[in-house]
C-alpha cells in the first residue's frame, strides 16, 4: 500500500533520526522501521493521511489488531516502544502537538527466567577441549572467553586481538549499538587465550586480511556464529550434559555464578553491558534453592523451632 505524501515524509525522517542520532544497532533500526511502517500502513487503510490526525483510539485499536492476530505481549511491548520513540519525534519536531502514546502503557509479558548450567556442568563442558590440535585449542580458548566474560556470541566472534588488555586482565568489548565496555577476565581464559594465540591462530592464517580477528576459522575468516554454536553442541555431547544448550546460556550462567558467589549487581550489570539494571535483575531470582539455603546457613534464628 501506497503511503499519503506526509505520512511517508515523517517516516523517513524519524529512520534517518534514529540512524544518524541514536547510534542503534542495524537489528534495532529494522524493527523501528517495520513497527512504524506498520502503523503508518495502518493510518492510511482507515483513510487518516497524517500522524497528526491519529487519536489515542485509533492507536489503541491498532494494537488491539494486533492481539488479534496473534502477536504475543513482548512483541506488541516492542511495537509501542516504537511508536512512542516515534512520537517523541514528530512532537519534537513539531510535526504533532498531542502525543497519542504517552497514555498508552506497554502490554505486561510473563517474565520467563533465563536458563544457565551449574559451576559442575560449566566445568565438564570446558574440560571437554580435552586436545592440543589446533581447533581444540581455539575452540577452548573461545569458550573460555565467552564464560569468564559473559559475552554474547556475537561480541566474542567480534574480538580483535588488541582487545585483550594481558598487563591489566580485561578485555574491550563492543556491545549492542557498537557501544563499548570493559570486562574483567580471569587468569584461566587468558591463559588458554596466550596457548592459542602462540601454537594455533599462525596455523588458521591463510592470508594477511584477518584484520587482527582474534578467533579465526578453518578459512582464515572471522569465525561464524552457526560454528560456535555447532562447537558448543559437540561439546556438552562428549561432556554427557542431556540438556539443551546453547550459546547464550554461558552468558547466562556467568551472570548466574557471579551473584551467587555475591556479587555487587550493579557489578555484573556492567560486565553485562546492560542499559537498565532491571535487565540484571532477573538474574536474582533464578536459584531460590540457594537463597534459602544462604539463609538457613547463616541466619540466626532459622534452625530454631516455631
Amino acid at each position: 500500500m501506497d503511503l499519503p505524501p506526509a505520512l511517508t515524509r515523517d517516516v523517513l525522517q524519524f529512520l534517518q533520526y534514529i540512524r544518524l542520532e541514536r547510534g542503534l544497532a542495524d537489528t534495532t533500526l529494522k524493527a523501528y522501521e517495520h513497527d512504524v511502517r506498520q502503523y503508518a500502513q495502518y493510518l492510511a487503510g482507515r483513510e487518516i493521511r497524517s500522524f497528526a490526525d491519529s487519536t489515542l483510539a485509533i492507536a489503541r485499536g491498532f494494537f488491539e489488531a494486533l492481539s488479534e492476530a496473534g502477536l504475543s505481549a513482548s512483541s506488541r511491548a516492542r511495537y509501542l516502544s516504537s511508536l512512542k520513540h516515534l512520537h517523541r519525534f514528530l512532537l519534537g519536531s513539531q510535526r504533532i502537538s498531542i502525543d497519542v502514546t504517552e497514555a498508552m502503557e506497554l502490554p505486561r509479558s510473563k517474565r520467563t527466567l533465563p536458563d544457565c548450567l551449574s559451576v559442575d556442568e560449566m566445568r565438564s563442558i570446558l574440560e571437554a577441549f580435552s586436545g592440543d590440535d589446533v581447533y581444540s585449542l581455539r575452540d577452548r580458548a573461545m569458550v573460555e572467553t565467552m564464560y569468564a566474560c559473559g559475552l554474547r556470541v556475537s561480541e566474542l566472534t567480534a574480538l580483535r586481538q588488541r582487545d585483550i588488555l594481558f598487563d591489566v586482565e580485561l578485555i574491550r568489548v563492543f556491545g549492542k549499538g557498537s557501544k563499548e565496555r570493559i570486562v574483567p577476565i580471569g587468569n584461566e581464559a587468558l591463559t588458554w587465550i596466550v596457548r592459542y594465540q602462540t601454537t594455533a591462530r599462525g596455523q588458521l592464517i591463510r592470508t594477511a586480511e584477518t584484520d587482527d580477528v582474534l578467533f579465526l576459522s578453518s578459512r582464515g575468516k572471522q569465525i561464524s556464529r552457526m560454528t560456535v554454536w555447532n562447537i558448543i553442541q559437540k561439546a556438552c555431547t562428549t561432556a554427557g550434559i542431556e540438556q539443551h544448550v546453547h550459546p547464550h546460556m554461558f552468558r547466562h550462567s556467568f551472570a548466574t555464578h557471579l551473584l551467587e558467589g555475591g556479587a555487587d549487581l550493579r557489578a555484573v550489570q556492567e560486565m553485562l553491558g546492560h542499559a537498565d539494571i532491571a535487565t540484571t535483575q532477573i538474574y536474582t531470582h533464578i536459584d531460590r534453592d540457594y537463597v534459602k539455603e544462604v539463609h538457613t546457613l547463616f541466619h540466626p534464628r532459622s534452625h530454631q523451632r516455631r
